[in-house]
């Protein structure tokens, strides 16, 4: 009992406050905007600030470091079953494919959300066992570590949700850039992609295609509103009365995928900036937290990753909004009204914060014997 309040104390010593502060502001507005749009789903909101903080306190009170070695496979395999469990056992809404109805509750869940974490996971342990050479990983360990990735993003496109595949092989891959692959990859890989395009274009869906062809073309009603919003809440923004696009449901979706211009309409230009600015500075903080503990290849990958998503999440999301991207359906992370996505975020916070508490303390899974052994770097 003694060594567990000693271990608490040490997560509390080495917290990193800054993290969180820099959220704070983020869900603050957030649930100002919620509020005025929908008293109702503000509640609900509330809700899911309550389950995402007992999730992120959980994950910050496991012993990831001590777990790690035997959890990662368990969690990883699961997720895989649950996103071919979709195919099988799957509901569709909207014509996609991508919830599971839990039996004796009439909830869904989503297992496309849940294999992030568990591809960061997998990836933080594989590359911590074995870290990359001076080099960076040659063809063969770039392929073991990309299957880990890539079986995921088959499943979930299928189902189909390119938007969340495409987030978590750019996450994964964004991952592998941080921690160090030989640059002839890099380059095969972009070049592949540039000839393979039209091939890769043939094999969506018509939906997908029309998306293309509407951005390449003139914006969707969508992406119209949203526009109008954003232009009539000029520099200081208009009031919560004001706010005609919103309050007379012009605006589509101004609680989630499109809260991005509901801020320009209500905060105007320097809304969006404030809120750009507090993800600007929460990505490089994210990036200096990997880049200062490059030593610690589990803290490197969790802070990278984290930070590849707030990248994608946000970057997509507001580029969606002002036409200069396909509308998909990503949410501006923990801004947009949901629950599973802060959950989400709050899981791989906590993991992240109890990693840097104790990325002092020696491995105690069998495998660390092997790398605190071995200092030569890893042959491919």
């Amino acid at each position: 009992m003694l060594r567990w309040l000693n271990e608490q104390k040490r997560l509390f010593k080495y917290f990193n406050y800054l993290l969180m502060v820099q959220i704070m502001p983020l869900l603050f507005i957030s649930s100002m905007l919620i509020y005025e749009i929908n008293p109702v789903l503000f509640k609900k909101q509330m809700l899911y600030y309550v389950i995402a903080f007992l999730a992120f306190v959980v994950s910050c009170f496991i012993p990831w470091r001590k777990i790690l070695w035997w959890f990662v496979s368990i969690f990883y395999t699961v997720n895989l079953m649950l996103l071919v469990g979709v195919e099988l056992i799957g509901i569709s809404i909207l014509g996609a494919k991508r919830w599971i109805k839990l039996p004796g509750i009439g909830l869904t869940i989503q297992p496309s959300e849940f294999i992030k974490v568990s591809v960061i996971m997998m990836l933080a342990y594989l590359i911590s066992r074995r870290p990359p050479p001076m080099r960076g990983y040659g063809v063969a360990s770039f392929i073991k570590l990309s299957l880990i990735i890539v079986i995921p993003f088959l499943l979930i496109a299928k189902e189909p949700d390119l938007g969340t595949a495409l987030v978590l092989l750019i996450t994964g891959f964004g991952i592998l850039f941080v921690v160090g692959v030989d640059w002839k990859i890099w380059v095969f890989i972009f070049v592949s992609l540039g000839l393979s395009a039209p091939v890769l274009y043939n094999s969506l869906h018509d939906y997908q295609k029309k998306r293309i062809s509407d951005f390449m073309g003139k914006p969707s009603y969508h992406v119209q509103q949203a526009l109008i919003a954003i232009g009539s809440g000029g520099m200081e923004g208009k009031s919560k009365d004001e706010s005609t696009q919103t309050q007379l449901k012009f605006l589509p979706i101004s609680t989630s995928d499109f809260i991005f211009a509901y801020l320009g309409e209500r905060l105007g230009f320097k809304g969006m900036m404030l809120v750009l600015g507090l993800y600007a500075l929460l990505i490089i903080h994210l990036m200096y937290i990997a880049i200062w503990n490059s030593a610690d290849y589990l803290i490197m990958s969790f802070a990278a990753g984290l930070a590849f998503l707030f990248f994608i999440y946000m970057g997509v999301n507001i580029y969606m909004i002002i036409g200069l991207a396909p509308v998909v359906g990503l949410p501006l992370p923990m801004f947009s009204h949901g629950g599973t996505s802060f959950v989400i975020f709050a899981v791989i916070f906590g993991i992240l914060q109890n990693l840097l508490a104790f990325k002092k303390e020696i491995m105690y899974n069998p495998d660390s014997k092997i790398v605190m052994a071995s200092k030569k770097p890893q042959k491919d």
